[in-house]
């Protein structure tokens, strides 16, 4: 990457993991498949009504949307709901990055550096310290969540490879029509799993407590800053370079996530999950050490899948 488009990826870097704070505030109130509904469906109703839809293939935004938006906010909304601490889920979620990495060499056939297979192999290793250490609090509270955090990283991935195959024109676009994919299963799975009027009724209510405004600020900022503003710089560079040259900077989300929980959460991970984190970033920068890759070609132009 340029030295401008690092800049770019590292503000991306601290949105998403202050995101995770807003994120723990609108669970503290809204069940999570309502407010993975809510994030999406406030950013829906104002697109489909005033933004161009973006000029790329539908099989690709579905895509997008689905990995990106379905399933990787409803496992990862799940997994906090259950007990993920909310450092601990903005490093498990990074798995997006080997699997993007192993998604773009299976399926768009993107060749990986030797550097490259190392980092990610660190950084996976680093996970698995993470997961050990989470087998100590028992199945339901420790292991479960972790593993939903783990689809919900394969569902990101997913949606990274929508997004890259999609080449559009104008990345704020796709972001924004991203959005108008989640909101109708997500609100299918709340209705079903929580309730039909459960959280509409605590929406209606949100103004009346401390908890409820703090809900309402945590989802202003996943809307604006997490999901407009972050997601559409992050479409911007995986239209531009490798998915495994852009999907690996991921991965530093949570030096910001732990940070800030640990400030204003009051979350103290044990010294096996700092190690893994630890373990983690190291693998995150092994595999950035590399030569810039080649722009990628003109939007336009897709890629072969296998």
């Amino acid at each position: 990457m340029s030295p401008r488009h690092r800049l770019v990826a590292l503000t991306v870097v601290v949105l998403w993991g202050l995101n995770f704070l807003a994120i723990r505030y609108g669970l503290d109130y809204f069940p999570p498949f309502f407010l993975g509904a809510l994030r999406f469906l406030v950013i829906a109703i104002p697109v489909v009504l005033f933004v161009p839809r973006p000029d790329v293939p539908t099989r690709w935004l579905v895509l997008y949307g689905v990995g990106f938006g379905t399933l990787q906010f409803a496992f990862l909304f799940l997994a906090m709901h259950l007990g993920m601490p909310t450092g601990l889920a903005s490093l498990v979620l990074q798995s997006s990055a080997p699997f993007t990495v192993l998604l773009g060499a299976l399926l768009l056939r993107e060749k990986l550096s030797t550097r490259q297979v190392a980092g990610i192999a660190i950084a996976v290793t680093g996970m698995g310290l993470i997961v050990a250490d989470r087998a100590g609090h028992g199945a339901a509270t420790g292991v479960v969540p972790v593993l939903l955090t783990l689809a919900a990283g394969l569902g990101w991935a997913f949606g990274n490879l929508g997004s890259r195959l999609a080449r559009a024109e104008q990345p704020m676009r796709l972001t924004l029509w991203m959005a108008v994919v989640p909101p109708i299963p997500m609100l299918l799975l709340s209705a079903v799993i929580e309730g039909p009027t459960t959280g509409w009724n605590l929406l209606a209510h949100s103004f009346g407590s401390e908890a409820g405004l703090k809900a309402l600020g945590g989802l202003a900022y996943i809307v604006l800053l997490g999901t407009i503003a972050g997601s559409g710089l992050w479409t911007w560079l995986m239209a531009r370079y490798p998915s495994s040259t852009v999907a690996p900077v991921s991965l530093m989300v949570p030096v910001v996530g732990i940070a800030a929980s640990s400030l204003f959460l009051g979350e103290h991970p044990s010294a096996l999950a700092l190690v893994g984190a630890a373990v983690v970033i190291t693998g995150c920068l092994a595999g950035m050490m590399q030569r810039a890759p080649k722009p990628a070609p003109s939007p336009g132009r897709e890629p072969v899948v296998a």
